[in-house]
């Protein structure tokens, strides 16, 4: 008897594991984060974006659109159209040539002449297609800081 409880125990889980209909599918809010900020000679900003992906599924990211602030000062909107693929469960990062204002070159600056952290905000939104889907649009709101880096002048990460 208890042979057969078994059995039928095995049996019934061999077929309730063939019901399943495979990977499930997830759409998860993406994240935009700033992983470098290098500041040129004329006072540009390069600004490298972390596109991450918190989907089971990939995703293309079409166009973003954050306003940046470092520390109090609003240093302006950034938009990029990368066109990039993330993979599931997944980043990857997109260089941004940035045009800052003046009053957030003087912060970013006033960071790297003290070695100190910088507190950065981003807020938008990011345009993203899940993988056999439409586009959909995802809020963006960041906050994160930036401390700079040892042996690279005018770097942060």
């Amino acid at each position: 008897m208890r042979r057969i409880s078994l059995l039928v125990l095995m049996a019934t889980s061999v077929l309730l594991a063939g019901c399943g209909s495979g990977m499930i599918r997830r759409v998860s809010d993406p994240a935009v984060s700033v992983q470098q900020l290098t500041v040129k000679a004329d006072g540009q900003w390069v600004v490298e974006l972390r596109l991450q992906n918190y989907s089971s599924i990939p995703m293309r990211f079409d166009t973003v659109k954050v306003e940046v602030r470092v520390g109090d000062q609003a240093a302006g909107t950034l938009q990029a159209t990368p066109g990039l693929s993330v993979g599931p469960e997944s980043a990857d990062v997109v260089t941004v040539p940035f045009a800052p204002a003046s009053e957030a070159r003087i912060v970013v600056a006033d960071a790297l002449a003290g070695r100190r952290g910088l507190p950065y905000t981003l807020t938008g939104s990011a345009d993203a297609t899940p993988e056999d889907a439409k586009v959909r649009s995802f809020d963006i709101d960041t906050r994160n800081t930036l401390n700079p880096v040892p042996g690279l002048d005018g770097v942060l990460r």
